[in-house]
């Protein structure tokens, strides 16, 4: 593809429901990815039976009890498979990787892949996950002075985006992290001449830059725990 008409499509969108906000020990309950062109629309979903108990505060937002996961959800590996290959297949072919926070959903996807014995992304693709577009990294990059949060419904609202569902079922967040991408576009058109390649490493190093910050924050207010990641689109796999 186009490696500077990436803006015009396709686009791979890419979302996940959990079972918690771990990306080394929570289990995916729930998968979406949206192929989009100019044209078409694409929608593939996943229910999955993650085979632990799912807690009552997550289905409580993506509307997934530990019971109709059990009755209705694929087997992790299978799902996971084809959820894994679907994406290593468009990324091999230069197609961008859209998801929001996407180092939470790609580090949790290849921790999956590793728990059941099946080949991470990195492991498919020969290389590095690449290129993904990350809407909330290009936004704290390029609009890093304003106040407020940035979650996917606070961009949404920025943004002016309307769509169709409520948020937090992966789908309808997919469809709308790929809108905001499109507002992101028209707010900075710069971005669509960037090449893809230049525009994930401009991301890896705006996300490395935000972490440093927010982590040199938080110890200046005395705050435990390890802070945010520097690391973008995937975490380093857990150990120990």
């Amino acid at each position: 593809m186009d490696d500077t008409g990436w803006a015009t499509g396709p686009l791979l969108g890419f979302d996940t429901e959990t079972t918690g906000v771990d990306v080394h020990t929570d289990r995916i309950v729930t998968a979406a990815f949206v192929v989009r062109t100019r044209q078409t629309t694409e929608v593939r979903t996943w229910l999955i039976d993650p085979g632990v108990e799912i807690p009552a505060e997550a289905a409580a937002i993506h509307g997934v009890s530990t019971a109709h996961a059990r009755a209705h959800g694929r087997p992790p590996a299978e799902a996971l498979e084809e959820i894994a290959t679907f994406l290593a297949e468009h990324a091999a072919a230069g197609v961008p990787v859209v998801a929001y926070n996407a180092a939470f959903d790609l580090t949790l996807l290849d921790a999956e892949l590793a728990r059941h014995g099946l080949p991470t992304l990195p492991e498919r693709l020969g290389r590095p996950v690449s290129p993904v577009l990350d809407p909330l990294v290009i936004d704290r990059w390029r609009d890093r002075h304003r106040r407020g949060k940035r979650r996917l419904g606070d961009l949404v609202e920025l943004y002016g985006v309307t769509g169709e569902g409520e948020l937090h079922t992966a789908d309808v967040d997919v469809l709308a992290t790929l809108d905001v991408l499109e507002a992101l576009l028209l707010r900075f058109p710069d971005l669509r001449s960037v090449a893809l390649d230049a525009l994930h490493l401009a991301q890896r190093d705006a996300h490395r830059s935000w972490a440093e910050d927010f982590n040199a924050w938080r110890r200046s207010q005395g705050l435990p725990g390890p802070g945010a990641s520097p690391a973008w689109p995937v975490e380093p796999r857990a150990t120990g």
